[in-house]
Order: C-alpha cells, then structure tokens, then sequence
C-alpha cells in the first residue's frame, strides 16, 4: 500500500443552511481583500485526477486540498480575453448569488432555468449595461455551478440548482415522495422517476420487502426486467439511470444500501465504458470526489457482463463487436487506476483487450428475449460470479 500524501480529504457541508453560510463566507472574503485594496481572488478546490486520491481503507476516491487561484485583474486565460479568470471570477460571484437566493427562498431551480436568468448583460461602471453577456452557452454556466460546489463543498441540489430527472425504479417497496405515500409495485411500464433531490426530507423509505438493489445501466434493457417481473420473481429493486447514473439515481441507491442494507447489484455493457460505469457508483468520481462519503458504495459487486460471459454463455462469434482505438484508449486508462489494480480486474480488463471484442447487454438476446431475465442474470446470482 503506497503512503498517501501528506493533504486531508475535505469535507461536505451537511444541509442547504450550511450551503449559504459558506457563501456569506465566500463573499466576505471577497469583500476583505477588496477593502484591503487587492486583487481580489476566488481559491477553486482543483477537480482533477491529480487532485484526488485512492483511499485504499475506506475504498473511495477523496478529494486533496488543491486549488487553482481566480483572479479578478488576471485577464490571461487559454483563449486571452475571452477565456480571462477576470470573466470567471464574475460568473462564479453571479452564481454564488443565485444559489444564495435560492437557498433564503427555500426555493431551487433547473440548470438550464439558472443559465437563462444568467444570460443578461453585464452591468457597466455607470449602472449602464456592457454589450457582454455574463453566459452565453450552458457549457459556461455547468462547470462553474460545480465550481461553486466544490468550494463551499455541497451538492447542486443543496445550493437549489436540480438537474433534469433521469432514471426509473420499481420493486417491492413503499416510500413517501414529498408527501405521497407510493407502492413501487404498482408503477407500470414506466416505473416511478427518479429525483434529482432524494433527501431524506423528500423521500423516506417506509416499507421495504427487497433482497438486493439492481443497479441496470441503459433503460431498454430495464424495460426488460421490468416487463419479465424480475423485481417481483426475485424481490428486488430494479433501476436505471440512463447510462451514467445521475446523482439524483447514485444517492438513492446509496441510501437504500446504508439505510436498508440492501446488497448492490451493478449490469453493465462489457466495454470500457461500463467499467467506468460501475467504478462510479463503487469508488465515486473524480468530479464529485468531495461527496464520496455519502455517494460511493465500496460494497458494490460488478454482476456483469464479463469479457469472460461470450464462451460461458455460448454467445456466437458473430455477434461481439469490435474495439475502438477510443475503447483500447480507454482500457489502457483504467487499467491504470488504483480501483481497478486488484488481479480479478486486471484479469477482466485484460482478457476484453486480448479478445479484441466488447459485448453489450443487448448481445444475450441472440438467444432469446427473455435470457437476460430468465438465465444469465440468475445463473450468476446463484453461483455468485460477481466481481467486487
């Protein structure tokens, strides 16, 4: 086991009030150096691989104290001007600001409605308005509301900024939603939305008659658990979260395994990507590495599919598809991540590269429809071929 650097992970605020208070701070700051007649500046906590690290005990990825310095008279950025920390260091006030509205109002809104009402004109020296818009596309405004997560260490929905809902649930389970009492048995087709916000303030867990927790990567293949029954044959619950969880669907799911105990299950396409997928939910993320505490499920079990699932389940030949350069790119990546060293990994990731071949969840149904439900996914639970 490596020494870990000589820096502590930091640690979230716990509530919307703690949110705004570290706001104020943030502002306070500001103002303190601006009295003092100096360039005032913003410290980012960094959000890079080199800023975080591998928690081998707690098997989570934790967030180092590095920062990077936004400076209001630094106009030098990657494009000059148009690229200046100067223009940052307002956007990331701008935002600061709204949260901290939102958060008095007890209020919260879209990532999209916020880059809307931060789609003005700056207002100039003499009160007039500048020709210059505080955003001009989303791509400017969704990184500085991570910005200003990281910094005052709370998630978006703390600050009242909610993303689009993403990601379905059924199963065998009773819950109080905002106040409404739902049977997750009588969802439908459909099953029951996903959140962005899941905080125990809007969703409680009120009865609960499932094993384990089905974490399913793409909603076609959720479709088909759902239809087949699966949750009910197996009493389990079933989600998905439309590819990459959202961490409205990572939250929940993390709340149903402390809070209920229930063991995670994780199905995912045998490709890099689904690698990455899984490492998510396990390890947490290198952009929300601040929140793992309360994000990451180190307990997870990869349930599937394997580079090792074609020869065992009699898949043809015909049906794998081929790796990218993008995917060989991306093994090689993960390969080299400290979650993924131990040899059982090693040993997956290596044999999908020597095969040449990636297979999605979708390729078992070469043998039948229903084989997913019916076979494949029984089979391994009974022999427990899961890796953890």
């Amino acid at each position: 086991m490596s020494k870990p650097p000589a820096t502590k992970p930091r640690k979230p605020a716990r509530d919307r009030a703690a949110a705004g208070e570290r706001i104020i701070k943030l502002a306070r700051e500001v103002s303190r150096v601006v009295h003092d007649r100096e360039d005032p500046y913003l410290d980012i906590p960094s959000r890079t691989l080199s800023n975080v690290q591998f928690n081998e005990a707690k098997r989570i990825i934790e967030l180092l104290d590095g920062k990077q310095r936004r400076s209001f008279f630094s106009l030098l950025g990657r494009r000059g001007g148009e690229g200046s920390q100067a223009k940052k260091f307002m956007q990331t006030l701008k935002v600061a600001e709204v949260c901290k509205r939102l958060i008095d109002a007890g209020d919260s809104t879209s990532i999209r409605d916020l880059y809307y009402n931060l789609k003005v004109p700056i207002k100039a020296a003499d009160g007039g308005k500048a020709k210059e818009l505080i955003f001009y596309e989303q791509e400017e405004s969704d990184p500085i509301i991570e910005d200003i997560e990281v910094t005052v260490g709370a998630l978006r929905e703390e600050l009242g900024v909610h993303a689009e809902t993403k990601g379905a649930m059924v199963g065998p389970m009773t819950i109080v939603d905002n106040g409404d009492t739902i049977n997750l048995a009588a969802m439908g087709s459909g099953g029951w939305a996903v959140p962005s916000i899941v905080e125990p303030d809007v969703i409680q867990f009120v009865k609960s008659a499932a094993k384990y927790v089905l974490m399913i990567e793409k909603g076609a293949i959720w479709q088909r658990f759902n239809k087949d029954r699966f949750w009910e044959r197996e009493k389990c619950m079933i989600l998905h979260g439309g590819g990459q969880p959202p961490r409205g669907v990572r939250r929940l799911v993390f709340r149903m395994h402390q809070e209920l105990k229930l063991p995670v299950y994780v199905l995912v396409d045998n490709d890099p990507w689904g690698y990455y997928i899984y490492s998510v939910l396990k390890q947490g993320s290198i952009n929300l590495a601040f929140e793992s505490q309360r994000m990451a499920i180190p307990a997870a079990r990869f349930i599937g599919m394997s580079s090792f699932d074609a020869d065992e389940f009699d898949i043809p030949s015909h049906v794998p598809m081929a790796l990218t350069d993008e995917d060989r790119r991306r093994a090689r990546e993960i390969r080299e991540y400290p979650w993924f060293a131990s040899r059982p990994w090693q040993r997956e990731i290596k044999h999908m590269e020597l095969l040449g071949v990636k297979l999605e969840l979708e390729a078992l149904s070469v043998k039948h429809f229903s084989f997913i439900t019916e076979t494949y996914l029984p089979r391994k639970l009974a022999e427990k071929k899961w890796l953890d």
